[in-house]
C-alpha cells in the first residue's frame, strides 16, 4: 500500500504575500489591516517632527484623528492636510481614510 501525503493540497506554491492577501480576502480584514498598516507608519509618513508631537492616532469611520501636544504643528499639518492624505495614500492605498481630523 502507497501512502501519499499531498492529498487535497494544492500542487502550485502561492507566494507567502498572495497567500496573506488571500486570507485577508476570504476574512474581510483587508480594510482593518491597512488601517493598522498606516497607524503603525505613522511616523514614517509625517516624519520625526511631527510624529514626536504626536500622542495618539485612530481611525474611526475612515477618518484619521491625530492628537497633537504643539499647536503649530497641529496648524502645519492642518494646511498641509491633502498632501498627508495623498502620502497615505501612497503608502497603504486608497480608500483607507477619506479625512485627517487634528485633536
Amino acid at each position: 500500500m502507497k501512502y501519499e501525503s499531498n492529498q487535497g493540497r494544492k500542487k502550485d506554491a502561492a507566494p507567502m504575500e498572495a497567500a496573506f492577501n488571500e486570507l485577508l480576502k476570504a476574512y474581510r480584514l483587508e480594510d482593518k489591516f491597512k488601517e493598522k498598516q498606516l497607524i503603525s507608519a505613522w511616523g514614517e509618513i509625517v516624519g520625526k517632527t511631527i510624529s514626536d508631537r504626536t500622542t495618539s492616532v485612530f481611525i474611526k469611520e475612515k477618518k484619521l484623528f491625530v492628537k497633537l501636544t504643539s499647536g503649530p504643528v497641529k496648524k502645519e499639518l492642518m494646511f498641509n492636510r491633502s498632501k498627508v492624505l495623498m502620502l497615505i495614500e501612497e503608502k497603504v492605498g486608497k480608500g483607507v481614510v477619506d479625512e485627517l481630523v487634528c485633536l
